[in-house]
């Protein structure tokens, strides 16, 4: 169990509630015997009425909007931080984005358990996971692509989140070739838009590709070792989901550590609410509010 910010949340929420139960139940009961009586006015004490402990009336006061938060950021939405350049163009370095939990499934906080099924991803959304660090060693460890620096960047990533885009769904055949994109045998229509003069990113081509009903921009990045990233061929498994970024020369994805399974989602990217380069930049600040395609 990863002790992360939902950890930590639920924990402190379980335990403000209990203190409040408990003082509710039992310990209140006391304190109210040293009121005043009705009849007398007079209490046993003298007249001073007792006041609970500090740290009760604490619990009482935190509990619920911690509860709060803790429902809205489990079952609604959650909020998510753009770290690296993977999926520039679509999402910049600094992004905060708000990520939707419901539409694939209500799962009960830390332990992730499924208790609702609604949806499942759907090729081209922009999705957040759970790291499969697991199945990623397993992957890693039978396919030279990944290399010493991949195992090593699987170990860094574990108990972390990813963002990247569906680009094969469960009985899928992926083929990528030269920077080319194949999905069960059927090219991607792409087209090239000329060089990339955005932010994070130097030297990379832009263009657009359109995967089902979506249309997303994508850059490939002359000076990596793989321009467009590595070729291979890919069969998606029942119950998992291939993934990439939209910098397609810099990211690493399913390409190298293979597919993220199910039970890893955590939900669907929705927009951008704020930008932390928008104070140094700004043109920046037309992203906020951005819905992601």
């Amino acid at each position: 169990m990863n002790f992360d910010l939902e950890t930590i949340l639920t924990f402190i929420t379980l335990a403000t509630g209990l203190i409040w139960l408990a003082d509710a139940v039992f310990f209140a009961r006391r304190r109210r015997e040293h009121l005043p009586s009705p009849a007398t006015g007079i209490s046993p004490d003298g007249g001073k009425t007792p006041r609970g402990p500090w740290w009760v009336d604490y619990a009482r006061s935190f509990f619920p909007v911690l509860l709060a938060v803790l429902l809205i950021r489990s079952f609604l939405v959650e909020p998510f931080h753009i770290p690296s350049g993977s999926m520039v163009p679509t999402l910049l370095v600094g992004d905060f984005i708000l990520v939707n939990r419901y539409d694939y499934g209500l799962r009960l906080p830390v332990l992730d358990t499924k208790i609702l099924s609604i949806g499942e991803p759907k090729r081209g959304q922009v999705i957040v996971f759970h790291y499969p660090e697991r199945s990623a060693l397993r992957y890693c460890s039978e396919n030279p692509i990944c290399g010493p620096m991949g195992l090593q960047e699987v170990r860094h990533s574990a108990g972390t989140d990813y963002i990247k885009r569906v680009i094969g769904l469960p009985g899928d055949h992926i083929r990528y070739q030269n920077g080319t994109l194949f999905i069960n045998g059927v090219r991607l229509p792409s087209r090239p838009l000329g060089p990339y003069t955005g932010p994070d990113v130097r030297g990379a081509t832009l263009s657009t590709e359109h995967i089902g009903t979506v249309a997303n921009d994508i850059l490939t990045n002359t000076y990596s070792e793989y321009p467009a990233g590595p070729d291979g061929e890919w069969t998606v498994p029942a119950r998992e989901y291939f993934v990439m970024g939209d910098n397609r020369g810099d990211s690493f994805d399913s390409r190298y550590w293979g597919f993220v399974p199910q039970r890893d989602l955590v939900g669907k990217a929705m927009l951008v609410w704020l930008n932390i380069d928008a104070f140094h930049n700004a043109a920046l600040w037309r992203r906020i509010g951005d819905v992601i395609h």
